[in-house]
């Protein structure tokens, strides 16, 4: 009796551990309305693998604004898209956490940022 029931509780144990960590990795990836919440309105600051480093503002109208540039934002689908100088949209997945934000491509993580309220640059 002692060896089955400890037997059913850590199988238990062990579908409640599996099931938080795939709710985990469920929520890693931001919804569209997640994305927008977190942008729309304020200035992201960080750095892409592929350009360096950025501060941009995302402004509810969808413009992006930084120190000497502009470009478009939108999200399409469940990523975040951005296009600068009249060329095609890039889109990325986003994980948000809180002010973080980590930009996944197809080949994983791309750029990292936090989020700033507002647009404390004024662009």
């Amino acid at each position: 009796m002692i060896a089955r029931s400890a037997v059913k509780l850590i199988l238990g144990v062990g579908m409640v551990l599996l099931w938080a960590g795939f709710s985990a990795s469920a929520q890693q990836l931001a919804s569209a309305d997640i994305i927008r919440g977190a942008v729309s309105g304020n200035t992201v600051q960080g750095s892409m693998q592929a350009s360096g480093g950025f501060e941009e503002f995302y402004a509810p109208d969808g413009t992006i604004r930084g120190a000497d540039y502009s470009g478009e934002w939108s999200v399409q689908g469940d990523r975040m898209c951005f296009a600068y100088d009249g060329n095609p949209a890039s889109c990325w997945r986003v994980r948000v956490n809180g002010r973080d934000l980590v930009w996944v491509g197809s080949n994983g993580d791309e750029g990292t940022g936090t989020i700033l309220p507002g647009n404390p640059n004024g662009y």
